[in-house]
């Protein structure tokens, strides 16, 4: 059977993967950019965080610098500030936080200047005029000069120094002669020993006027000030207020804002953003962190290496759950957030490149990170939904997934057996081991079949087929409808059993179906008890949970339960239950990403050194594949070897194989058998490069038909090899051989998605 293509590219097709509203609801589920709660707590933005991060790895200039965006009076802000943000370090909770305003001050003490870049900057033609001295007034003359408004200040004092002295006597000496140096490096135009109650008549020529708490009473004894917006309304005054450090410097931020709206002669009130200090929807564990006690501070602070070593205690608060845990996120390097946004994009697209085509296609949709996120994000659900998306519109080529596609379609057709037990015409119950349980273990599925027939009364028919999952997973919803459609017409055949499931991913597809009644065949294990001649394996060994039984409790505890009825002793590891991640092979991400699969198999196996028990054969295979010691819990019950793991190839002759066997044994029903008039052999190499590639034996023996047909082959006079080629569905297949007196030796295949055509005449 052919899977047809997508129809011309030419043609347009559009279908909304989510709405606006679904997307945002969706988007903000994600915590990954929420602010740290250190920098939540502080009025002014400091991003103490990634400040932390630059004192660790020593970055003085780059700490200097974020702290100047701030201020540019770094000396007078840390020697004030009251630190809200101390009291929401995450460390607390353990014991001692991170202490963020002495490291502040040592970065305003050791921090260098960055060398300016050389741009000029222009003034704004709007003039402003600030009257009065004090805190509030020094923090405003900094955001205002870093805005580049022409600023003239106003002020009762003789001179700088008296000027920068005023409600600054908790400063010592040394730090208040560097910050009159910074205030006198800024282009300001001062009016020293100014009569501040001439203010009304000084403002004229103005375009906005400000004024500190103290000086605005003085002109106008009642004046009170809108602290949201900082303004004396009745006066159209930007007016300060009155506290300490923190309280300044955050209202003259809040007054610079009303600067810029008044300059432009907009509402003040209106598009101001989040001021202020704001909630934080983060979630950061603790767990693994360090109980280490602070870095006592010397009566002059810290010094470079004692702040260096408070802040490499910092744990650089971020929301990671479910990155840590998946193998698909890691590799990406993106959080759901930035991929659901690209993937969306990349849904929508009407003309261009779909660039995010093997994101899409290279998740497991196995819904750990539904589990460990806090918020339940589901990364996986995004992907089916464009995936289905996609396919629906055209835009999803088949190339990534066809090869498994047609695989369940050899399941369900060439290899599919739908019978009753031998004796009756309706059963009570039939077993679906699953596709991949008789591809790589058929023998555990022929010993499990025959063990429930003599344990069971009213009839155990049997069902060898997939259960629609991969079709399912591709997106391809159309062909799962048709799958769903089968099976349970087939089902009907045998007179509606009761499903015994050999596979946690069809129990979970087929209980989507509806009316069916299905349960695992651990569930029923555990009630008949072990059966006779039970493998034993009293060892220790790791539990691997699949994700199709992922929120299955039922079925987890039934494993466990029959894994100590084995004499299993299962040994801890992290990520277990419903937190398990995937093998690699769900979401046919080992099709269309096998370097993805990988690196999920593996970290798969790097939570425990012991041999693996798993309940899916899926997973027991990719873990044999990468060498590790693994076997199927069905496997241990009924004592059947585990051997090697099958190629492509040989998980179709063993599905295959198992039909004609069982057809013999229990119905009396020969099967026919092709046979050739010539035989093949492989070198090694290419039944590697074969298995790699996706390249079936019968793809090669009918490639080698057709060569018999029309004789038409290539001579590669370099290699020595002959070469044949053949159109098989999408594919075109080319295989290099040598001749020998009953066949050929095949030594290279490969496969092309092109249509080679004969040129006529």
């Amino acid at each position: 059977m052919i899977i047809e293509e997508r129809s011309s590219t030419h043609v347009y097709k559009q279908k909304r993967m989510l709405s606006k509203e679904a997307l945002a609801a969706v988007e903000s589920l994600c915590v990954h950019e929420q602010p740290a709660y250190c920098v939540a707590a502080c009025p002014l933005k400091l991003d103490a965080k990634a400040l932390m991060a630059a004192v660790a790895r020593g970055d003085w200039t780059g700490a200097r610098g974020i702290y100047e965006k701030v201020t540019p009076f770094t000396r007078l802000l840390s020697a004030g500030c009251e630190a809200p943000c101390e009291s929401k370090c995450r460390l607390s909770s353990l014991g001692d936080g991170i202490e963020i305003r002495e490291i502040e001050r040592a970065v305003a003490r050791f921090g260098e200047k960055a060398a300016a870049k050389g741009l000029l900057r222009f003034k704004k033609k709007k003039t402003v005029a600030l009257f009065g001295s004090g805190l509030f007034s020094i923090f405003l003359i900094g955001e205002l000069a870093r805005k580049a408004y022409p600023l003239t200040v106003f002020c009762a004092e003789p001179d700088l120094k008296s000027f920068m002295a005023r409600e600054t006597g908790f400063m010592d000496g040394e730090a208040l002669a560097a910050e009159t140096e910074t205030m006198a490096a800024l282009d300001v135009d001062f009016r020293f020993s100014t009569n501040l109650a001439r203010m009304d008549s000084l403002r004229a020529g103005f375009d906005v006027c400000c004024a500190s708490a103290g000086a605005a009473r003085q002109a106008w004894p009642g004046a009170r000030s809108d602290e949201r917006i900082m303004m004396f309304r009745e006066e159209n005054l930007v007016m300060g207020c009155e506290g300490g450090v923190t309280a300044a410097a955050f209202g003259a931020k809040k007054a610079a804002l009303t600067v810029d709206r008044l300059a432009q002669n907009l509402d003040p009130c209106n598009s101001r953003g989040e001021e202020g200090p704001c909630s934080t929807k983060l979630y950061t564990s603790t767990e693994g962190a360090e109980r280490l006690r602070k870095v006592a501070a010397g009566p002059e602070g810290y010094d470079k290496t004692g702040a260096e070593s408070e802040a490499g205690r910092c744990i650089q608060c971020r929301c990671e759950e479910c990155i840590k845990g998946c193998a698909y996120l890691r590799h990406y390097h993106k959080f759901p957030r930035i991929l659901t946004r690209e993937i969306y994009n990349n849904v929508s697209i009407i003309m261009g490149d779909h660039m995010m085509n093997k994101p899409i296609n290279a998740c497991s949709l196995c819904g750990q990170c539904s589990v460990t996120c806090p918020n339940g994000y589901d990364m996986g659900e995004i992907c089916h939904i464009a995936r289905q998306n996609m396919v629906a519109t055209d835009k999803m080529p088949l190339a990534p997934h066809e090869f498994a596609l047609m695989d369940m379609l050899f399941s369900n057709g060439e290899a599919f057996l739908c019978l009753p037990q031998p004796g009756y015409e309706k059963c009570r119950y039939v077993f679906f081991p699953g596709c991949q349980a008789s591809a790589v273990a058929p023998e555990t599925v022929k010993a499990a079949y025959k063990d429930l027939c003599s344990r069971l009364s009213g009839g155990v028919a049997l069902m060898l087929g997939c259960c629609g999952a991969i079709c399912d997973w591709a997106g391809r919803y159309e062909m799962y409808g048709e799958t769903v459609e089968f099976i349970d017409e087939k089902l009907r055949t045998l007179g509606s059993p009761e499903i015994i499931a050999g596979c946690p991913s069809c129990k979970k597809e087929l209980s989507a179906h509806e009316g069916l009644r299905v349960r695992g065949i651990w569930e029923l294990l555990c009630e008949l008890g072990l059966p006779e001649g039970a493998g034993r394996f009293e060892r220790p060994a790791a539990l691997h949970d699949p994700c199709g039984a992922r929120g299955d409790a039922e079925t987890q505890r039934a494993v466990r339960r029959l894994a100590e009825m084995l004499g299993c002793r299962l040994v801890d590891t992290d990520y277990s239950g419903d937190r398990s991640p995937c093998c690699g092979y769900g979401g046919l991400t080992a099709y269309a990403n096998p370097q993805v699969a990988r690196e999920m198999t593996q970290s798969c196996l790097q939570r425990s050194g012991e041999p693996y028990i798993s309940y899916c054969m899926a997973c027991r295979d990719r873990f044999a594949r990468e060498g590790r010691e693994s076997r199927h819990i069905l496997e241990l019950v009924y004592g059947t070897a585990a051997g090697a793991p099958p190629d492509i190839s040989r998980k179709r002759y063993n599905r295959l194989n198992l039909k004609r066997e069982l057809l013999k044994e229990l119905w009396g029903q020969e099967s026919e058998k092709v046979e050739r008039e010539y035989k093949l052999e492989f070198t090694d190499e290419a039944l590697e490069m074969m298995d790699r590639r996706m390249i079936l034996e019968s793809d090669v023996y009918a490639v080698m038909d057709g060569l018999r047909e029309t004789g038409e082959a290539v001579y590669d006079s370099e290699t020595d090899y002959l070469i044949a080629r053949r159109r098989l569905g999408n594919v075109t297949f080319w295989v290099k051989y040598r001749e020998k007196e009953d066949g050929y030796v095949v030594h290279r295949a490969y496969s092309h998605r092109m249509n080679v055509v004969q040129r006529q005449g």
